[in-house]
């Protein structure tokens, strides 16, 4: 799930496998920043794909603000950048923020099981006085072939059942503040899903976006049944990526995704929002 920055350098010295680096640097206020920084340099043979228009679908009235991409358009896209079932992905961002953990989860949906996550992410490459290049590269153009797993994810009518049964934990990635309603820098209404129990997404990372190890994840989420169904959310599918991540490495199994999350749950007037602690 995770790679060190020495093992991709010592991947790509090596030409181990066939690799495909992808950079998916973005920042939600600033949508061009993240394909700005990459022309300007980035990790060498990385190619980039943005959150919006590469790992997000066209956006609707309801369905989120990042609902899925259409899973043989993007099966395109992969295809395009030389990316099979039999290439390894390793893909990075800024330090260990939201979207490579998006990009992450979505190979893992769409049934590519060999992608990893940049420990540290650019920075640490920087950091560690690896060369960076301004070449954008091509790839031979391969041909993927989706294998969508669609019990990774869950849509309203299964959060609706839940709020109703209680059968499965409802995690909201949000910061403690946007899920007791307190801001929201966002969306029209402030709050959470009710039933839905907090932990924020950056929690699982170190202040240098290097992820935490694993005792230290099992006591962050100690208060979790391993045999319940465990259903992530966040505004809108992106930020609960690094939980689902964090939770499948410490042997959480059945974890899936609400893509729709927050976002979509209150393009329904008729939904209410909890805005206490749960």
């Amino acid at each position: 799930m995770l790679m060190r920055v020495e093992q991709l350098v010592d991947r790509l010295n090596n030409h181990e496998d066939e690799t495909v680096v992808v950079d998916v640097r973005f920042q939600l206020n600033d949508t061009d920043a993240g394909r700005k920084a990459y022309v300007e340099g980035h990790i060498p043979g990385a190619v980039y794909l943005d959150l919006n228009k590469d790992l997000s679908g066209e956006v609707q009235k309801h369905g989120g603000n990042h609902p899925l991409p259409d899973s043989n358009e993007f099966s395109s896209k992969l295809g395009e950048i030389g990316i099979d079932h039999g290439t390894t992905v390793v893909v990075y961002d800024q330090q260990n923020d939201m979207f490579a953990s998006r990009l992450w989860w979505l190979l893992q949906y769409m049934g590519h099981e060999k992608v990893y996550v940049l420990d540290g992410g650019y920075q640490c490459w920087v950091k560690q006085g690896n060369k960076v290049s301004v070449e954008i590269p091509t790839y031979a153009k391969k041909n993927f072939i989706p294998k969508v797993n669609e019990d990774e994810v869950v849509d309203i009518r299964k959060i609706k059942e839940n709020i109703m049964s209680s059968n499965a934990v409802l995690i909201d990635s949000r910061s403690k503040e946007r899920y007791l309603g307190k801001v929201e820098p966002l969306y029209a209404k402030a709050g959470h899903i009710p039933g839905a129990r907090n932990f924020f997404w950056k929690e699982v990372l170190h202040e240098d976006g290097s992820w935490k190890d694993e005792d230290t994840l099992k006591e962050h989420f100690s208060s979790l049944d391993k045999g319940a169904e465990i259903i992530v959310s966040c505004g809108s599918g992106v930020s609960a990526c690094p939980n689902i991540l964090a939770l499948k490495r410490i042997g959480f199994t059945n974890v899936k995704l609400y893509p729709g999350s927050y976002s979509d749950w209150i393009s329904y007037e008729e939904n209410r929002v909890e805005t206490k602690d749960e």
